[in-house]
């Protein structure tokens, strides 16, 4: 399969080798994320997700920032958040339904994300890094929780997400504080996996990418999906829905390549069989 190209220009769909690389592009408002942004987003997620020659995806920023978070002027407008604008006054259309959101999309897909921070990610763009299962960041970015500042609140998971991430007492330092912090305090608390140079930024993420697409994809993508199971489940129920999926992997080509390989001292071509 082929991954689409993208329906804007506000976001770069790339593919190298098993890697899908995502750039949010709104460079000139530091990637605010726009209506056509948040559904190509979401739409290429899931079209990743359910492509077997996509073993990983890498998401980034164009130009010197990550995300600076929703439009706020889009939102103003009501183009973002399912709101119409009458009479001067703001009316609900139907229902919130984020079923599709990116959000939610990045949570529950079992494809791998690795984020690589360019630059400040704040708000929603701070929430979408948090949803990342990898977090490189370049010396130059930023995690920026200042909802607060705005009479706002981290809406998009990351009330639930960052406590389990870097404790609460951390947390609630980071959002109660409305804080921006450095990539080095980052890394120091936990928040992201590693710190690199601005131009070693990309090279460091696809190269963990390829290292996890070397990987056999069914193992990959079922540990995330019992992690993510795992933080709702009790260890007993945990261990039991994992002995589930091992012997259905002990029947699959790739666990007889995986011992082949080890046997012959080689390195596997798993085929996700």
């Amino acid at each position: 399969m082929t991954i689409s190209a993208s329906a804007t220009d506000e976001l770069l769909v790339e593919q190298q080798d098993r890697t899908l690389i995502l750039t949010l592009n709104r460079p000139e408002r530091l990637n605010a994320i726009s209506p056509d942004m948040l559904g190509e987003l979401s739409a290429k997620l899931v079209e990743a997700n359910k492509d077997p020659d996509i073993r990983c995806i890498v998401l980034t920023g164009a130009g010197r920032g990550f995300c600076s978070g929703l439009d706020l002027v889009a939102v103003g407008q009501g183009g973002i958040g399912g709101r119409e604008t009458t009479r001067g006054q703001n009316r609900p259309r139907q229902l919130f339904d984020l079923r599709d959101a990116p959000i939610n999309v990045m949570w529950n897909i079992d494809t791998p994300v690795v984020c690589a921070i360019n630059g400040a990610a704040a708000g929603y763009g701070m929430d979408i890094t948090l949803l990342a299962d990898i977090r490189v960041a370049a010396a130059s970015a930023k995690m920026a929780a200042v909802t607060a500042k705005r009479n706002v609140v981290p809406e998009s998971g990351g009330t639930w997400l960052l406590p389990r991430l870097i404790g609460w007492a951390k947390a609630a330092e980071l959002y109660y504080r409305a804080r921006t912090i450095g990539a080095e305090e980052a890394l120091e608390i936990g928040l992201v996996n590693t710190v690199v140079p601005d131009d070693e930024l990309m090279p460091t993420a696809l190269q963990w990418a390829g290292e996890i697409a070397d990987n056999a994809p069914m193992a990959v993508q079922t540990t995330k999906r019992m992690m993510r199971m795992g933080l709702e489940e009790s260890y007993d129920t945990a261990v039991d829905h994992l002995m589930v999926h091992l012997g259905a992997m002990f029947q699959s080509e790739d666990f007889e390549e995986g011992v082949r390989a080890f046997l012959e001292r080689r390195k596997p071509q798993f085929t996700g069989r």
